[in-house]
């Protein structure tokens, strides 16, 4: 179990190892980027799958011993997949190459990212975009930052003035599921003025923590696409919640991540 420490302990020493989780994610984006160029060609799924596999390994080779030395006691989460509840104390959920399909087919929008999660919480958030250098961080009780920016989310306070995103949580999914986003797409269409369809989640909860856009919504869901983008909505003074306004956590089915002001109108809208 993890070390229980006095509260301005527990924040100084989280800043510190916000700043090192920052450093081990960009070292590992960097490595990342060496392999991004033309798309790689697949013939089957087993081919897309080794693929992916070495993205990811590349990534871990440099992530897990950094992490791990940062925090030996904390636990590793294997499957940036899985979702629901961690076992109490402190864990790394780590995606080593979120978007990673969208890197294997030579497109911008991929990230590396790792959250510290704390008997369930998220304390602290490292999200680095190698194709543009910039780092995002949220520490719990100290703002989110863009390279050392506070970030806000929008003023927005009108649906029908907003850009509205959402992401498919993974492929296969179950029908119901696909079934409802599909559903959700078309009433946001009627309802917002702009609807983005496009993964990875972290990337379109870093731009409503930023304020570039208002709300963010997506069905089922793994720890690893919505921690990081959870913190950072946040800690940049926007809502977050299931689709139907209850509180979140990650065993919900829905997510909804919002500025406060189109947080009821995104709700009535996905519940329709």
């Amino acid at each position: 179990m993890p070390e229980t420490l006095p509260t301005t302990d527990v924040t100084a020493s989280d800043a510190a190892l916000l700043t090192e989780t920052a450093d081990a994610v960009r070292v590992a984006g960097s490595a990342l980027r060496e392999r991004f160029g033309e798309v790689v060609r697949h013939r089957s799924r087993e081919d897309l799958m080794r693929a992916l596999a070495a993205n990811d390994d590349t990534a871990l080779g440099i992530l897990r011993p950094r992490l791990t030395g940062l925090r030996p006691e904390a636990g590793w989460v294997e499957d940036e997949l899985v979702g629901g509840a961690l076992p109490p104390g402190e864990w790394w959920v780590v995606d080593p190459a979120e978007g990673n399909v969208n890197h294997l087919h030579a497109l911008p929008e991929w990230a590396v990212t790792a959250t510290l999660v704390r008997d369930n919480q998220p304390v602290l958030t490292a999200v680095h975009l190698p194709m543009t250098g910039e780092t995002c961080t949220a520490l719990t009780g100290a703002g989110a930052h863009l390279d050392g920016r506070p970030l806000h989310v929008s003023p927005t306070a009108d649906l029908g003035l907003a850009i509205v995103a959402t992401s498919q949580a993974r492929p296969d999914e179950d029908e119901q599921v696909v079934r409802r986003v599909g559903s959700s797409i078309t009433a946001m269409l009627f309802g917002a003025l702009v609807v983005r369809t496009s993964v990875p989640a972290t990337l379109h909860l870093l731009n409503v923590a930023a304020g570039r856009i208002d709300a963010f919504w997506q069905y089922a869901g793994a720890r690893a696409d919505l921690l990081p983008g959870a913190l950072l909505v946040t800690e940049a003074g926007g809502r977050i919640s299931d689709a139907e306004g209850r509180p979140w956590t990650p065993q919900s089915v829905s997510f909804l991540a919002t500025a406060p002001g189109v947080h009821a109108e995104a709700v009535a809208t996905l519940s329709r």
